[in-house]
């Protein structure tokens, strides 16, 4: 990448306006993005959450507090039959657009950390075809969402 000419003096400063700065202070903790990315594999009951990020209760809950407050995922209370009502976690539209933020760090620990091959892989359910992140200059690439992605073991 390129600055244009006016910026490549680089004698400004992006200061609180920076879009990455602001993400990650947002997904501040580890665990707060693998709430992200469970709540994309699907995952919706905060025992779920506790069991499958594989830290403290305390520590799941401050993390969906912290991204329900930053409208990345809402409560939504159920009952079972003869139970207490209780809370499902989903991600709201905000929070499902971090996808392709998601896809583009497993693509890239795939690659780098993992000889090439992680433990998942992402494949269209219509096609088959596998899922990835691109840069692209096409406003019309198409794009999937998590409901479009079937999530396989790597053999």
């Amino acid at each position: 990448m390129e600055f244009e000419e006016r910026l490549r003096d680089r004698q400004w400063t992006i200061g609180d306006g920076c879009s990455v700065a602001k993400l990650l202070d947002l997904l501040s903790t580890k665990t707060v993005f693998l709430a992200v990315r469970e709540s994309l594999f699907g995952t919706t009951r905060f025992e779920d959450f506790v069991d499958r990020i594989g830290t403290s209760a305390p520590a799941v809950s401050r993390a969906l507090k912290q991204l329900e407050a930053a409208q990345l995922m809402v409560r939504v209370p159920y009952q079972e039959p003869g139970k207490r009502v209780r809370d499902e976690y989903r991600l709201t539209a905000a929070g499902e657009d971090l996808l392709p933020v998601y896809l583009a760090m497993s693509q890239w620990g795939d690659k780098h950390l993992q000889n090439g091959r992680g433990p998942l892989c992402f494949v269209d359910r219509e096609s088959g075809n596998q899922v990835g992140v691109i840069v692209t200059d096409d406003p019309n690439a198409a794009t999937v969402s998590a409901g479009d992605i079937e999530i396989r073991a790597n053999r």
